[in-house]
C-alpha cells in the first residue's frame, strides 16, 4: 500500500554551491534527494511546488505527483510531502489551480492500477517518449481526492498548464491525428485547436499577461522524417531528439520560430520581462546527453547558457514574483543517475 504522505528529504536540504559561470544563480538549494524529481512548478503565492517523481524508497514503480512547501523542505530533514495523485497508474505534468490548492494533473489510473509497461528497446537504439493513450487531465484537491476530469476520450490528453490569469488552460492532444496544442477555458469548455503543423507540438506555457505561448516542436521535413514520425506516433510513440522552441499568440496565430540550434531544444518558459526565453538544450553537446539551460531573447539574439554544473538541467520555471528559479539537475548526486529538484535566487 502506498502511503500518502511521505518522507521527501532524507537528509537535510542542502546549499549546493553554484559555479563560477553560473552567475545568474545564486544560494541554490536542493529540494529533493532521490529518485528522478521533475516538472516540479510554482503555486501562484509562491510558497509550494507541484512536482512528480518515482523515487522507489517511497513506493513507486513510475511517476506520481507530490506537493512540497518549499520552505519546509529546503529546513528540515523530516518534513513530510503530500502524495497528490492515486498512486495508481502513471502521471505526468502537475500544475496549480488558481485557487492555489486544487492541482492538475495527468494520469493513466482509469485504465488500470499498475503502471503502463514500458516500449521495447530498440535495435536502432533511438530514444523514445510514450504519448499514452491512456492519459487524461484531472484536477485533485490538496487531500489528493479527485475532484473534476477535464478531458474524457480515448488518446492522449496531458502536459497541461494554467495560464496566470487564471481562465485557461493548455494542453497537447493527439485528437485530431497529431500531437498538437489546444486551449479549454478552466473548467474544461470551449476546447480551441492551436496550432495545425505536423510534428509534435508540446510542453508549452503561457507568458505572465496569459497573451502568448511558448512551446517545443518537432518539425519533420523530409518525406523519410515524416514517415518516421507518422510510424512512431501510431505506435504511441514520439522521437524527442530533434526539436525548436517557438511562440505564438494564444490564439495560435503569429507563430514565430525562436530558436534554430538543433538537436533537442525544450522545456521553455518565460523570463518574468516576457521579453525572453529560459530553456533546456543539448546543441552544444557531444554526448547529446548534456542538457543545459539557455536563455535567449524573443527575436532569437542573445542565447546566453545559464547553467554548466552535471550532465542534465531542464524543466525550468521562475517563481510568480520572479525572484526565484526552480528546475531539475543531476547535480549533487553522488555519482548516482538521480534527477532532483533545485531552487535558486535569481540574480539579473
Amino acid at each position: 500500500m502506498i502511503i500518502r504522505t511521505l518522507a521527501l528529504v532524507l537528509c537535510a536540504a542542502s546549499v549546493v554551491s553554484a559555479q563560477p559561470s553560473e552567475r545568474h544563480l545564486t544560494n541554490i538549494r536542493q529540494l529533493t534527494f532521490g529518485g528522478d524529481n521533475a516538472e516540479a512548478y510554482w503555486s501562484p503565492d509562491g510558497t509550494r511546488l507541484a512536482f512528480q517523481s518515482n523515487y522507489k524508497r517511497w513506493g513507486h514503480a513510475c511517476d506520481q505527483i507530490h506537493m512540497m512547501e518549499t520552505a519546509k523542505a529546503a529546513g528540515d530533514s523530516t518534513y513530510l510531502a503530500p502524495l497528490i495523485s492515486t498512486g495508481k497508474g502513471r502521471t505526468t505534468c502537475s500544475y496549480f489551480m488558481p485557487n492555489g490548492s486544487d492541482i492538475l494533473y495527468a494520469s493513466t489510473h482509469e485504465s488500470g492500477d499498475a503502471c503502463p509497461p514500458e516500449p521495447a528497446p530498440r535495435a536502432d537504439r533511438k530514444y523514445l517518449w510514450q504519448v499514452l493513450p491512456t492519459y487524461d487531465i484531472f484536477v485533485a484537491n490538496a487531500d489528493g481526492k479527485v475532484i473534476t476530469k477535464l478531458t474524457d476520450r480515448a488518446g492522449y490528453d496531458a502536459e497541461a498548464t494554467v495560464s496566470p490569469q487564471g481562465d485557461k488552460i493548455v494542453f497537447t492532444s493527439d485528437r485530431s491525428g497529431d500531437l498538437e496544442l489546444y486551449t479549454m477555458d478552466i473548467d474544461g469548455s470551449n476546447v480551441r485547436q492551436i496550432t495545425d503543423e505536423l510534428g509534435y507540438d508540446g510542453g508549452a506555457f503561457f507568458s505572465p499577461d496569459g497573451k502568448q505561448l511558448v512551446y517545443r516542436a518537432s518539425r519533420p521535413t523530409s518525406d523519410e522524417e515524416k514517415s518516421e514520425y507518422k510510424e512512431l506516433l501510431s505506435q504511441g510513440l514520439v522521437a524527442p531528439t530533434n526539436m525548436e522552441i517557438f511562440v505564438c499568440n494564444v490564439d495560435g496565430s503569429n507563430v514565430r520560430q525562436i530558436t534554430e540550434l538543433g538537436k533537442a531544444n525544450w522545456a521553455p518558459y518565460f523570463h518574468p520581462s516576457q521579453k525572453k526565453i529560459l530553456f533546456s538544450s543539448n546543441h552544444a553537446s557531444q554526448r547529446g546527453y548534456d542538457f543545459q539551460l539557455y536563455m535567449i531573447n524573443l527575436d532569437g539574439t542573445g542565447l546566453e547558457q545559464i547553467t554548466t554544473e552535471s550532465i542534465f538541467n531542464a524543466f525550468p520555471m521562475f517563481s510568480p514574483d520572479g525572484k526565484h528559479l526552480v528546475w531539475s539537475s543531476n547535480r549533487s548526486n553522488n555519482g548516482t543517475r538521480d534527477t532532483n529538484v533545485f531552487m535558486a535566487d535569481w540574480v539579473e
